[in-house]
């Protein structure tokens, strides 16, 4: 029975379990902190968490991120808390031990709801993992950065006491997404529209510099007489962010009291009141700058903000170091792939086969029109040549398959119409009448139709091949023409004799018929071979006359031979049989006399 009931329970816990939200169980309330990224087991790349992922995704108006970055133990956690208007104990975890209390970046499960410019938005205020904390390396601290600098519309620099060299390198990413992604053309959408960047500086006293010439005598050129690598490095930042001065602004905080380990269990009254005047003030500054975050174009509701964080959490982590030109392949994926598709249905339009030239014409507009594409919509400066060279690289493979598709159907083509070529010229070689006029007719035909629709890079290859095979049959159909012709009029001529004198009895053409053996017979023998019959004009002559018997335009003979011989025999029976017998033996023509009449006059 109790082993009944623990499986019944177990079978309730998974059935609970799978039906809660993203398979996590299904958060009641979201007044509390959330991690949305955490460190991975080795400390040095980040992945995704479900809870806050799930407090964020729910959200369907336009979201804005406020992230605190900065060194570990510098009050972070404490300034979001203030910002936010909430107590130690409600909001993000304070620590006071040297170790860092947040790790990878936190979320404030409740948005804060903001009317900017007529549009409700849900702001959400993210708490990043300290530099410099003990056991992390510097990637990850970098990523870290990265990561907040890509999610946040408005990033606090929270620094303590002033600004160090330190701190101007780590604003290297931030220099490089300016440069990549804010400079686009006016009027295109920007692949996100950059953070606003908040010097934010806690101090023990407001005497002296303001915070704004300390600001610019940070990033004021230093001196590197000696020619200093790091220096020059650190100096083209200080460059970039002052050229990047229209985006940032500057602030500072006294301390709120003097006993920070007790700055938690105080109240306002028991605050330093410079200290609260500022951080109202500061709460305004930040309201006053906050827009919703903008990704190409459009603004993000929960999910999208999600599938964009994932995007941008799989670029920082694709290499051992974070760098804006993953991030630049990722934002360039998807137009990397539309304008492959642009030159692939530009290509697919052609109906191959065709010549060389033309689909090299077609592939060089296509790809002309591609790149065009990709130059008005990429994203990114400098790694953005990287994007280039991969589109023409996948547009010159996808060129190398038309090219071979292009080859194969040319071959394909040209194969039939040489084969096509080749049967006419057999069929040639065994006319019943042989005919050089139709031969050449043929011939002339088949090498015009391959001619026009034989196309592409097989052309020239089958041309040779046409020229030898049509020489071949022209040459062997001559050396067999006169020879058959020979044999075809002394068969004739015998026939003849024999129609002229039994079937028709007529003299002339039986006399005809004789004329024509004996020349040809005689002819062969007194010259030694027919070969040399065929030189002599009489036989031109004879050639002549033959061609234009058996093969004209209108009227092929050899076609209509059988047809012709079965009518030319019914009506020499009709006029053997009927018409003798209807008109007797008077005729105009000179025919054979009578028997009987013959053996009267012998009487």
């Amino acid at each position: 029975m109790s082993k009944n009931l623990r499986w019944i329970g177990f079978v309730f816990v998974i059935l609970y379990f799978l039906s809660s939200p993203c398979g996590v169980f299904a958060i009641d309330d979201f007044r509390q902190a959330f991690p949305i990224v955490e460190p991975d087991p080795g400390h040095t790349k980040l992945r995704l968490s479900s809870e806050g992922l799930e407090a964020i995704r729910r959200i369907t108006n336009p979201i804005a991120a406020v992230a605190v970055i900065g060194p570990y133990r510098s009050g972070k956690s404490f300034t979001l808390n203030q910002l936010l208007s909430l107590s130690c104990y409600e909001g993000f975890g304070v620590g006071h031990m040297r170790d860092t209390k947040t790790k990878g970046i936190w979320v404030w499960g409740t948005p804060v709801e903001m009317d900017i410019n007529g549009v409700k938005t849900s702001v959400f205020y993210l708490d990043t993992e300290g530099f410099e904390s003990v056991g992390k390396s510097n990637v990850y601290d970098d990523r870290i950065f990265a990561l907040a600098t890509v999610l946040s519309s408005v990033l606090i620099y929270n620094l303590p006491e002033t600004i160090r060299e330190a701190d101007i390198s780590r604003l290297s990413f931030a220099v490089e997404l300016a440069e990549e992604f804010y400079g686009r053309v006016e009027g295109q959408d920007v692949a996100f529209e950059p953070a606003k960047l908040l010097w934010l500086i806690q101090r023990d006293f407001l005497q002296g510099k303001s915070v704004k010439e300390m600001v610019d005598e940070a990033l004021r050129h230093v001196p590197n007489a000696n020619g200093d690598k790091n220096i020059d490095q650190v100096n083209q930042i200080r460059d970039s962010l002052a050229i990047m001065g229209d985006n940032s602004t500057a602030f500072s905080l006294p301390q709120p009291h003097l006993q920070r380990t007790k700055l938690c269990d105080l109240k306002d009254e028991e605050l330093d009141q410079s200290y609260v005047r500022k951080r109202e003030q500061l709460k305004e500054v930040v309201k006053s700058v906050i827009r919703p975050k903008i990704v190409q174009g459009k603004s993000l509701n929960g999910k999208e903000f999600v599938a964009f964080l994932e995007k941008i959490l799989e670029a920082l982590n694709k290499g051992e170091i974070p760098s804006t030109g993953s991030l630049v392949e990722i934002f360039n994926k998807k137009i990397l792939e539309k304008c492959l598709k642009i030159y692939e249905d530009s290509m697919t339009k052609v109906t191959l086969p065709i010549s060389e030239e033309s689909l090299q014409s077609i592939h060089e507009a296509s790809r002309t029109e591609s790149l065009k594409s990709f130059d008005e919509q990429h994203f990114g400066r400098h790694h953005a040549k990287k994007s280039v060279e991969a589109l023409d690289e996948d547009i010159a493979k996808m060129f190398k398959n038309f090219v071979m598709a292009n080859q194969y159907q040319s071959s394909k083509l040209c194969e039939e119409l040489y084969t096509l070529c080749e049967d006419k010229m057999d069929q040639l070689q065994v006319l019943r009448l042989p005919s050089m006029a139709k031969f050449n007719a043929g011939f002339l035909q088949c090498n015009q139709s391959f001619e026009k629709v034989c196309v592409g890079p097989s052309k020239t290859t089958y041309e040779q091949r046409m020229v030898k095979m049509m020489e071949k049959s022209k040459s062997l159909f001559i050396k067999e023409y006169n020879h058959k012709l020979f044999n075809w009029l002394v068969a004739f001529s015998l026939v003849m004799v024999i129609v002229g004198r039994f079937v028709i009895k007529f003299i002339l053409l039986e006399i005809g018929a004789w004329i024509l053996f004996i020349f040809l017979e005689t002819y062969t023998r007194m010259f030694w071979s027919p070969e040399s019959l065929y030189y002599n004009p009489v036989w031109h002559g004879i050639v002549a006359t033959w061609e234009t018997l058996v093969y004209s335009p209108i009227l092929d003979l050899d076609r209509w031979a059988i047809q012709i011989g079965f009518m030319a025999s019914i009506l020499l029976i009709y006029w053997r049989c009927f018409r003798r017998r209807k008109h007797g033996s008077h005729s105009l023509l000179p025919l054979y006399a009578n028997n009987s009449k013959v053996r009267d006059r012998s009487e």
